[in-house]
């Protein structure tokens, strides 16, 4: 009875106009776009100028500023006043005055000051972009100090060289933290949505009363709606692994079994849960805001933009019970640390534990109505 079921429902995709396109496309073009769109890295800061003392080392600071690659010299004003309004009307997002007298305090050896303010209405790039400032003009110092000193000095002086070492991303690329939480959440996209529409569709074309009164069994026929969907799944993940591997180079420093036997947990859990969706919605348009609501819940709990750490209590305990947390620590052990399936048996308990409560779930919510 089963194998005559899923014979069904892959004609049914297969007849699809739209579907099987969208399996295809839908990882293709979020791998070639995402990654590059979801960057939290702060560059090109718009900066405003005041130097009231046009000197060559306020010149030098300047060009030292612009070299960093974090910063554009979007205006130069003549005051500080002059210099906010550019502020104000988000032409610059920072400002740093130099004050007169700066090369002269310099050559003297005594202590002079730099005004910097920062539009702080985006606090992420105000708090970044003054730590930068503050880093360049702190090695600015340490360049003029060691510049006055004598050549003899900088020879005897006992020093040290600092080297850092930046493991599992050493190029510090924020795409590659983001391209394996991208990748799985494209496959939830598609587990997730794709059955949850499937039952609610057949209660609108009609079709699920003629199922109602067939000898099929809850289990085959969840069963049924299940496998496809699971089996699509992996297309899913293979094009977003390829694309990963041939557009941006970048491929898993563990096993990629490891990769796949995680995701099908994954996929099994998250179309069990489109499943119970599908069966308490009416209509195509509750199923829709149903599986929104609860993805994009899943996915702010899940760690995919911000450290789990950072979150409140209530909301440290409450991602424990996102599948999301799960398979995107799983996928980023592996893809950056080659983690082994050794190092991840709770993931793995916690994604099967996940997958019977749905799919057990969905077969209990699933009532024939004869």
């Amino acid at each position: 009875m089963l194998i005559y079921l899923l014979e069904k429902e892959f004609k049914q995709f297969v007849r699809n106009s739209f579907l099987p396109k969208m399996v295809v496309m839908l990882p293709l073009m979020a791998m070639l776009i995402f990654p590059l769109i979801a960057n939290f890295e702060i560059k090109n800061i718009n900066l405003c100028v005041v130097d009231h003392d046009k000197s060559s080392q306020s010149q030098h600071l300047i060009q030292k500023i612009q070299s960093s690659g974090y910063f554009r010299l979007t205006d130069v004003a003549a005051s500080y006043h002059e210099a906010l309004e550019s502020v104000e009307q988000n032409s610059a997002d920072m400002l740093i005055e130099i004050p007169m007298g700066f090369e002269k305090e310099l050559e003297n050896g005594r202590g002079t000051k730099v005004l910097i303010a920062a539009n702080a209405v985006n606090g992420v790039k105000g708090g970044l972009g003054s730590s930068y400032l503050m880093t360049i003009l702190n090695n600015f110092s340490a360049d003029i100090v060691v510049a006055r000193q004598p050549v003899s000095a900088q020879l005897t002086s006992a020093g040290f060289e600092i080297i850092p070492q930046y493991w599992f991303n050493p190029t510090l690329k924020y795409v590659v933290f983001m391209i394996p939480a991208l990748m799985m959440m494209v496959l939830a996209i598609v587990s997730g949505f794709l059955p949850a529409m499937n039952i609610v569709g057949e209660k609108e074309a009609g079709t699920i009363e003629q199922m109602n009164v067939t000898p099929v069994s809850r289990l085959h026929f969840i069963l049924s709606k299940l496998i496809p969907y699971w089996l699509v799944g992996f297309v899913v993940l293979t094009i977003a692994i390829l694309v990963a591997r041939w557009v941006y180079g970048f491929k898993p420093q563990g096993s990629i079994g490891t990769i796949y036997l995680f995701a099908s947990m994954f996929m099994l859990a998250f179309s069990g849960f489109g499943l119970v969706i599908s069966n308490y919605a009416k209509t195509m348009q509750q199923a829709i805001f149903m599986i929104l609501f609860f993805l994009l819940t899943f996915i702010f709990l899940s760690g995919f933009y911000t450290p789990i750490n950072n979150m409140p209590g209530w909301a440290k305990a409450i991602s424990n019970f996102s599948p999301f947390k799960y398979i995107i620590q799983v996928v980023r052990l592996v893809y950056l640390k080659g983690n082994s399936f050794a190092d991840m048996v709770p993931h793995f308990l916690a994604l099967c534990g996940f997958a019977v409560f749905f799919n057990g779930w969905a077969v209990l919510s699933y009532h024939k109505k004869k």
